[in-house]
């Protein structure tokens, strides 16, 4: 079963409006889906409307939270601060994936693995792939 970390950017797209295509992954069967505290937080302060804030509490409801437990970098992996708790989340909650469309500072790593967390643009996960006609979501968070 994947394990799939979300990342703020992410949180923040599915809740965006209703019809969303990246709420495609609270659908699926054999996954499940973390995120954290800290993601939840930056989704939810860039949400400018209540019901688009709304949608995002209603959508926690089917992710388990879970925080970093360690501070270190894996060696090699260079992020701005403000990532650093992602990752480490992610991996120190056991995910499988990270999902995250912040290209400018995850995707040197995009593709690649960093302690057992293989980290992908969304719409590279297998389950989802692309979908024909769909429209993006702004990336703000």
């Amino acid at each position: 079963m994947d394990r799939v970390f979300l990342d703020a950017n992410v949180l923040f797209a599915a809740a965006w409006r209703p019809d969303a295509a990246l709420r495609r992954l609270w659908g699926l069967e054999e996954i499940e889906l973390l995120s954290s505290g800290y993601a939840a937080d930056e989704a939810r302060r860039n949400l400018e409307e209540p019901a688009q804030r709304g949608r995002l509490t209603r959508l926690l409801r089917r992710v388990r939270l879970v925080e970093a437990e360690h501070f270190t970098l894996p060696r090699g992996v260079r992020l701005p601060e403000k990532d650093v708790p992602v990752l480490l989340a992610a991996i120190d909650g056991g995910a499988t994936h990270l999902l995250t469309g912040d290209r400018e500072h995850f995707g040197a790593y995009y593709g690649q693995r960093v302690a057992g967390v293989l980290i992908l643009p969304p719409a590279e996960y297998p389950p989802l792939g692309p979908s024909p006609g769909t429209e993006t979501s702004p990336a703000g968070a």
